[in-house]
């Protein structure tokens, strides 16, 4: 583990000089949550997975936090691990991040993969999101956890692995209370900034979510990719938002199969 001066705790491994791979957690998570993929990468590329500001070892938002200042925490990193261009590929949270970087930074965004992340809400979607925040700043993240590990993940695997339950339940209640309903609201509300981009998304871009992930479903999944010019839309059968957590195989195959593409067409 290694920090950046800018306070990000992250991590980076796979071969020296292969294309780089930079993955970016969800909300509430940290780079941890990248266990399950990390593996199917590295052989043949390297791997740049981070916390972000207000996230497990990384210090707290600078500012009040935006897609903006996420995405100048990446270019930064990126500078500062001396990487001029990526693929950048971000869960949730991190895929709003992410297309808010391919924005900001196209020069140094190669590609997307992003995962389970939210298009346009409907209006009783965004009441119901801008409802968990309140919850959030009045009571902290224990007070939401739950019933986001029931939006994450099936209720058989739930059932049948405890263990995985109480370490993501972990990540979410260490939090802190004061900043993380902050956070939470840059995902309730940094939509509009990254619908209909302008200027708009041109890079390779795989978009995947899961047929149950009723938060970012297919239809968003859809909508994302209908705005970057040339993105495929896979949907995962049966999986909830932490498809990478319950079913990594369904995730990584394509994954990988999308970023060893991109190697051959150059």
């Amino acid at each position: 583990m290694t920090k950046a001066p800018d306070g990000t705790e992250f991590d980076i491994t796979g071969p020296k000089g292969a294309p780089v791979v930079v993955l970016i957690h969800g909300l509430g998570l940290n780079k941890e949550c990248w266990q399950w993929t990390t593996p199917a990468l590295t052989d043949s590329f390297r791997v740049l997975s981070y916390d972000l500001f207000g996230h497990g070892m990384s210090k707290a938002p600078p500012r009040m936090p935006d897609l903006s200042l996420f995405s100048q925490q990446l270019a930064d990193l990126l500078d500062h691990c001396d990487i001029a261009r990526a693929t950048i590929v971000g869960f949730s949270l991190g895929g709003m991040i992410a297309r808010r970087f391919a924005q900001d930074a196209p020069q140094k965004t190669r590609a997307l993969g992003i995962l389970h992340s939210p298009h346009k809400r409907s209006d009783a979607a965004q009441a119901a999101i801008l409802k968990r925040v309140d919850q959030a700043r009045e009571m902290g993240p224990t007070s939401t956890v739950e019933a986001a590990l029931e939006r994450w993940f099936t209720d058989a695997f739930r059932v049948a692995n405890p263990d995985i339950m109480e370490t993501v339940r972990g990540w979410v209640t260490a939090n802190e209370k004061p900043i993380y309903h902050t956070i939470y609201r840059v995902l309730a509300e940094g939509i509009d900034e990254i619908v209909a981009p302008n200027p708009p998304i041109n890079c390779p871009a795989l978009v995947i979510t899961g047929d149950e992930d009723y938060g970012n479903g297919p239809e968003m999944a859809h909508a994302i990719a209908a705005e970057i010019t040339g993105a495929k839309t896979l949907v995962l059968s049966g999986l909830r938002h932490m498809a990478l957590a319950e079913a990594p195989e369904a995730l990584n195959v394509p994954l990988r199969k999308f970023l060893d593409a991109l190697e051959a067409s150059e």
